[in-house]
């Protein structure tokens, strides 16, 4: 399989790489762990964005409802680790999270649609990858789950940008968009040693 015959997905510059495939697919344990992170730290974010813009009601709503369901997924991965025999535990951080949030400018409000746009790609991404998973995984139920989130993970990626050219002119968030999609499609241009989400 190349990777031009693999699925692109809307706001990413280049699809995931073949080998990004093969790694995942040989280390489904790791990529499950992996995967139980990433659910809590989208919680995370969504309810970082919350604290830092309070007044800013449409996001509050918006984002309680994401970091809700963040959670259930969080808890939904964690039942696969129970089935599967996988103790939660650590594991060291591809660049790809700092990459993107480094280039989140600290003034307001461009902080603001960054870190609404930086989250946007990272949930465009999680959608592409789940459905890779779902696509490859030789586990038919396990590929089943992962089918079931890749919806989730679009709407996800679609509020964030719903959110962005709320509060800011969407030539603006557009240009900004693509600066940023750059940088992902960079940052995942070398495969990351160990088999992560986001690697």
């Amino acid at each position: 399989m190349t990777a031009a015959s693999l699925p692109t997905i809307k706001f990413l510059q280049q699809p995931t790489s073949a080998a990004w495939i093969e790694q995942a697919i040989a280390h489904l344990d790791t990529i499950l762990l992996d995967h139980s992170h990433c659910e809590r730290k989208a919680a995370g974010v969504a309810l970082n964005l919350i604290f830092r813009y309070p007044s800013s009601s449409k996001l509050v709503r918006t984002l309680t409802a994401i970091a809700q369901e963040e959670l259930e997924h969080f808890e939904q991965v964690n039942q696969w680790l129970d089935r599967r025999g996988i103790a939660l535990a650590p594991l060291s951080a591809p660049p790809y999270a700092a990459g993107l949030k480094a280039e989140i400018r600290r003034s307001e409000p461009e902080r603001m649609l960054d870190s609404l746009l930086v989250s946007g790609l990272i949930e465009a991404r999680s959608h592409e990858r789940l459905g890779l998973l779902a696509l490859h995984c030789p586990d038919p139920e396990l590929a089943q789950f992962y089918r079931g989130l890749m919806a989730s993970e679009a709407r996800h990626y679609g509020i964030y940008w719903t959110l962005a050219t709320t509060y800011f002119e969407r030539t603006d968030v557009g240009q900004r968009l693509e600066q940023l999609a750059a940088v992902e499609s960079e940052l995942l241009a070398t495969l990351y040693p160990e088999p992560r989400i986001h690697s």
